[in-house]
């Protein structure tokens, strides 16, 4: 959603790091550049007027022209302006569902995907704050409104208002609210029907439900794509229902985003969960800190470890901690490794998220490199046996052609993929004579909760600059160059076996 407006910040930024010293009129040119930018990607003309002025009176003055590092500088003043821009006054904190049964009326326009993300809010009640949800669809227009909000609580395993053909919405709020009083309910959801915002009949029947039911928390579902009209439309709403947040939906997209930029200035509503997808799963909490640090391209470790969290089993990860210390790796773990890597968004998606990588994720792209390949190496380690995957060292010529021919594959590759677990079980070695291994087992913990670091101390002890070192250090010095990629970029050593996908 972000891209076009992260690379063109990106090649100011860049012009203005590697400069020694920087004059006021560098910052200047610089600064038109980013307000042009930001209104490139739909930002509204007061915010960025207002966001530019903002930035200008800090980056103007002796404390950047005299410093160290003064485009570093304006980076960080940029950064701390984007979270400004974003979070508004104050922070709006967890949604306010502390006394039960808490009410959670959606609204929205047609098709903005309101009946999804009350089934994605309810899943995620459920699943990460153990909350009993009850959801009620109140759309009586829609055909199978209903019958669609039914579907998805069976999907997700939370319960639903059973539907009663002829009810008026008003009605059926009021049967929702007297079930979750008698259900033992934590939070009941009202899925509202979709309407147009010139809709004045339509606007008074919201307004009724509002009424019945005093709803603790009023979320508007705007689609991110239209752009400057989402903004709009959390005007009027708020003007006449009255709104307390707003989910963006559709931010994986290629839309340009500006209307998360100018969402929070412009109407003073906060940004509360961003949609990215149709999986019941994708749905974030807007976090400013971590959306500006992805728009300036200094990645989201947080993200990532959080991912890793929700992705990784804890028995399994132990058993394979204890093996990594004392150097064991074989193909059953570069598999689970494989497989966790496909389930964290793959090799561009966890790359997105690294500090520094986000262009490497790029070239990768160009290159021909995807998550096929993944896949691919997956098929052929399923395609050995038993003692083949814990020992691949007894892979002669015979047992090769066999197991290439069974994943589809050719001897070459496989050979790569042989190289490349080689390297990784190197390494793996190495780290635990290190005396990392206590390092390593730290890490894990953090990753279930053990008693160790939560995934917000792990990434602040990944340091962003050194990671970003880390990244321009791979190319010509490590092994496996990329095919494809100019400068000798090469991959991280564990994952030099990577070759084009065919």
């Amino acid at each position: 959603m972000f891209e076009n407006l992260s690379e063109r910040l990106s090649g100011v930024f860049d012009r203005l790091t590697k400069q020694g010293a920087l004059s006021e009129e560098d910052v200047k040119t610089a600064l038109r550049e980013v307000r042009v930018a930001l209104l490139e990607a739909d930002v509204s003309l007061p915010v960025a007027r207002e966001f530019v002025k903002k930035v200008q009176e800090q980056a103007t003055g002796q404390a950047v022209t005299k410093s160290v590092t003064p485009g570093q500088q304006v980076v960080k003043i940029v950064h701390d302006a984007l979270v400004d821009v974003l979070r508004g006054e104050e922070d709006p904190g967890k949604l306010k569902i502390d006394n039960p049964p808490a009410p959670i009326l959606m609204v929205g326009l047609q098709g903005s995907g309101k009946t999804t993300t009350t089934g994605k809010l309810a899943k995620r009640l459920k699943e990460k704050e153990g909350k009993k949800v009850l959801m009620a669809s109140l759309d009586v227009y829609r055909p199978a409104a209903m019958d669609q909000l039914a579907v998805l609580g069976t999907q997700i395993g939370v319960d639903t208002l059973p539907i009663v053909p002829g009810q008026k919405p008003v009605d059926i709020a009021k049967r929702a609210k007297q079930q979750a009083l008698l259900g033992g309910y934590d939070v009941y959801m009202l899925d509202t029907a979709g309407r147009l915002h010139i809709d004045e009949v339509l606007m008074d029947e919201v307004e009724q439900v509002r009424n019945v039911v005093d709803p603790r928390e009023t979320l508007l579902v705007v689609d991110g794509l239209t752009g400057q009209v989402a903004v709009e439309v959390a005007e009027e709403f708020d003007a006449k229902v009255g709104i307390s947040g707003v989910v963006l939906t559709r931010m994986d997209g290629d839309g340009r985003g500006g209307a998360a930029l100018s969402m929070r200035a412009v109407t003073g509503k906060p940004i509360r969960f961003v949609g990215l997808g149709e999986k019941m799963d994708a749905l974030e909490t807007f976090e400013p800190e971590r959306i500006a640090g992805r728009i300036l391209g200094m990645g989201d470790i947080v993200a990532l470890v959080e991912k890793a969290q929700e992705t990784i089993e804890a028995e399994q990860a132990e058993r394979m901690m204890k093996r990594m210390v004392k150097g064991q790796f074989n193909m059953n773990d570069l598999k689970m490794q494989l497989e966790q890597m496909l389930q964290m968004g793959g090799m561009q998606g966890m790359m997105g998220m690294m500090p520094g990588m986000g262009k490497l994720a790029k070239q990768m792209d160009q290159a021909g490199l995807d998550d096929r390949i993944l896949r691919q190496q997956i098929a052929m380690i399923q395609s050995m046996t038993k003692k083949e995957r814990a020992n691949p060292q007894i892979l002669q010529a015979s047992r090769k052609k066999r197991i290439a021919a069974g994943s589809g594959m050719q001897v070459s590759d496989l050979n790569k993929l042989l190289k490349m677990h080689r390297q990784m079980s190197d390494m793996m070695k190495k780290m635990g004579k290190m005396g990392k291994g206590k390092m390593l087992k730290q890490a894990m913990k953090g990753m279930f909760g053990k008693g160790g670091p939560s995934p917000e101390e792990m990434a602040a002890g990944m340091d962003p600059k050194a990671l970003e070192a880390a990244a321009k250090a791979m190319g010509g010095k490590m092994p496996g160059g990329m095919p494809g990629m100019g400068g000798g970029m090469a991959l991280p050593p564990g994952l030099s076996g990577f070759g084009k996908k065919k």
